[in-house]
């Protein structure tokens, strides 16, 4: 099969795809998102003038602009795409599946007129710039290269109607296990090190590991200790190796991890903090919720799951910089919310479903191919996969027309595979 014919088969899937994850919208809402996940495929970029370049209407692109930007303004847009997409991937949760909470940013150093601009952290260079905070989430198994994009919220801390960043994470939380029905195990950071975040997640029986800062008081035997002092005493009861790769270099850690019993002050649940030595001077400390037996298979699944965040790191990078989500233009708060889950959708596509469905697997196959990429880690064939679907639609010179089902069938998630 040549590419042409496989860019038509490409550009079906992809609009059938837009079909469910519009499933509820109007008719021109759904056109637009179909256009919108389209565009950013086949451009590689959330600009709307690029967008509208890959649709190749018969008409001036100032025109074409103009319509994509009224229907991105539209309210509860991202809202509903959110929960259709939720409700498609929620079926590839599982009760072990590592929920990856990931707080970021994006940064518009010379932008002045975007709504709601405020200054935020850059995660790449530790300074200050202006731009937005942005929430994202990546479901991925332990033993799996396969990630599952599930959400991905920009907001501003001067918004109207803005509380805190507590209240953003616990609502992602919420939506999240309201999908999952509470399966999955939450994996966040040291930025997770938070009382106002322990305490609900507790409340809603959902388990979690994350790491300590260091500075937290816990209960062990009968006291209360600083954690810091509690990871120094703490005997190290397995060694191990471990490689990570850093720009493209291998580092190897020689480590040691044991573990303590311990629950957090006014409260009862029974925790473990897993420490470990040898990724730096000061031991990492891990709280978690998840059953630790005395056994090195048992602590080992606990360091191996946070372990498991790093590599998440490559996936959300490569969103950012595959579709170009720095380089957004669009001015207004609403659209720039809406255009986050639209990159977010465009990113399942690629990575979910396309190797959901057996009969398409050989398109995504064939985009690898077309990535013209040597990746040695399989976190990198995403990289490889959007870059060859855009190779694929590059070839395709007629409009695109988006033919979508009027009444659809209510969602049906796909099945994973096994």
């Amino acid at each position: 099969m040549d590419d042409s014919r496989i860019a038509v088969r490409l550009r079906d899937q992809m609009v059938r795809f837009s079909g469910e994850l519009s499933h509820g919208l109007c008719k021109p809402a759904r056109r637009f998102v179909a256009e919108a996940v389209y565009g950013i495929q086949a451009r590689q970029s959330v600009m709307l003038s690029e967008i509208g370049r890959a649709l190749n209407e018969a008409i001036r692109l100032k025109k074409t602009e103009n319509r994509l930007s009224n229907e991105l303004g539209r309210s509860g847009l991202g809202g509903h795409l959110t929960e259709n997409l939720l409700r498609m991937a929620s079926i590839r949760v599982r009760k072990d599946t590592l929920l990856v909470l990931d707080p970021s940013d994006i940064i518009k150093p010379y932008a002045r007129s975007m709504e709601h601009m405020t200054r935020v952290r850059d995660g790449s260079t530790g300074r200050l710039g202006n731009g937005y905070s942005t929430l994202q989430v990546i479901g991925a198994e332990l033993n799996d290269v396969k990630v599952t994009p599930l959400y991905h919220h920009l907001y501003s801390h001067v918004a109207p109607g803005f509380e805190s960043e507590n209240t953003e994470i616990l609502k992602c939380v919420r939506e999240i296990s309201g999908h999952t029905e509470g399966r999955g195990i939450w994996v966040v950071d040291r930025g997770g090190d938070r009382r106002k975040l322990y305490r609900p997640l507790l409340d809603m029986g959902l388990r979690f590991i994350i790491r300590l800062i260091g500075t937290r008081h816990v209960i062990c035997g009968g006291r209360r200790v600083l954690a810091r002092e509690l990871a120094e005493r703490c005997p190290m009861l397995y060694l191990d190796r471990v490689v990570k790769e850093d720009d493209g270099k291998e580092r190897v850690y020689r480590i040691g991890y044991g573990y303590r019993r311990v629950r957090l002050p006014g409260r009862r649940e029974k925790l473990t903090m897993v420490v470990v030595r040898g990724f730096g001077e000061a031991p990492m400390m891990l709280l978690t919720n998840v059953e630790v037996k005395r056994s090195r298979r048992s602590c080992q699944f606990i360091l191996d799951s946070y372990l498991r965040r790093w590599q998440i790191e490559d996936t959300i990078r490569c969103m950012k910089q595959s579709y170009g989500l720095e380089n957004v233009r669009v001015l207004s708060y609403c659209r720039l919310q809406n255009l986050m889950v639209l990159a977010l959708c465009a990113m399942y596509f690629a990575a979910v479903y396309l190797g959901d469905r057996a009969r398409v697997r050989i398109l995504a196959h064939r985009a690898l191919t077309a990535g013209r990429r040597l990746f040695g880690i399989p976190d990198f064939r995403y990289y490889a996969l959007t870059d060859g679907i855009k190779r694929l639609l590059e070839a395709l010179r007629r409009p695109f027309v988006a033919r979508l089902v009027l009444d659809p069938s209510p969602l049906q998630p796909n099945l994973f595979d096994p």
